[in-house]
C-alpha cells in the first residue's frame, strides 16, 4: 500500500520554489474545513478551530487505513482569508478578518467518513466547535502565488505588490479567497525561517 502525500502528488502547491509570482492551476480539492473571525493571534475562536482539526484529521486517516486500506499523509494547516476591504490584508487588520482553516484531504474521503470522525472525536474528548469541522471542495483553478519566507506579520509588503503590481500589468483581478499554506511548524521554526505559500486565485479582467 503506498501513502498517499501531497507534496509528492502536488509538489508545485506544496513544495514550491522560491523567487517571484508564479502562475499555477489549483485541481478541484477536498478540506477538512473550519470557519471563524478575527485576529488570529488573539480569536479564541482560531485557537479552538486548531484543536479541532488536527484530531478529525488523524480519526479519518486511521478510518481510510483501517476500513479502506488507503493511507495518506496528514497535509500542512492551510487558510483562506477574506475581508470586505482586500487592502485589510496589507494594513494588517486582523479583527476585521473572516478565515477558514483547512486540511487537505485525498478525493476518496467522503462526507459520511468526516461525519463519523467528527462524532468520534467528540464523543473522546470534549472540544467546543468540533462538530463545525466539515468536508469542503475547493475550485481555485488560475491562481498566482509565492513562496513567502518570514514573519506572518512581514507578508504585506508582498502582497501589496502582488494587488497594486503584478496583476494589473497582467490585466487579471481578484477570482477568490487570498489561501495560505503553512510549511512551517511557527512553534517550532523561527520567525524569519517560516516558508508559507501565498496564493490568490485569479481571472482575466473584463473589458
Amino acid at each position: 500500500m503506498e501513502k498517499f502525500d501531497l507534496k509528492r502528488s502536488y509538489p508545485e502547491l506544496y513544495s514550491p520554489r522560491g523567487g517571484d509570482f508564479t502562475l499555477v492551476d489549483v485541481p478541484i480539492m477536498h478540506y477538512l474545513a473550519v470557519d471563524g473571525h478575527g485576529d488570529p493571534n488573539t480569536s479564541a475562536e482560531y485557537g479552538q478551530a486548531l484543536e479541532c482539526l488536527y484530531p478529525v484529521a488523524y480519526s479519518v486517516k486511521f478510518a481510510s487505513k483501517r476500513e479502506l486500506d488507503a493511507d495518506f499523509t496528514v497535509g500542512p494547516l492551510e487558510g483562506l482569508w477574506r475581508a470586505e476591504d482586500p487592502d485589510a490584508f496589507i494594513r494588517g487588520d486582523k479583527s476585521s478578518w473572516d478565515w477558514t482553516l483547512l486540511i487537505a484531504q485525498p478525493e476518496w474521503i467522503t462526507t459520511d467518513m468526516v461525519d463519523a470522525a467528527v462524532a468520534s472525536v467528540a464523543a473522546k474528548k470534549e472540544l467546543p466547535g468540533v462538530e463545525r469541522v466539515r468536508l469542503q471542495t475547493l475550485t481555485e483553478g488560475l491562481a498566482a502565488q509565492i513562496l513567502f519566507v518570514g514573519p506572518y506579520d512581514d507578508e504585506g509588503p508582498v502582497l501589496a505588490r502582488l494587488h497594486s503590481t503584478w496583476m494589473p500589468e497582467r490585466r487579471l483581478t481578484f477570482n477568490g479567497d487570498h489561501h495560505e499554506v503553512y510549511l512551517s511548524d511557527p512553534r517550532r521554526t523561527a520567525p524569519e525561517k517560516l516558508r508559507t505559500v501565498l496564493r490568490q486565485p485569479v481571472r482575466p479582467e473584463t473589458s
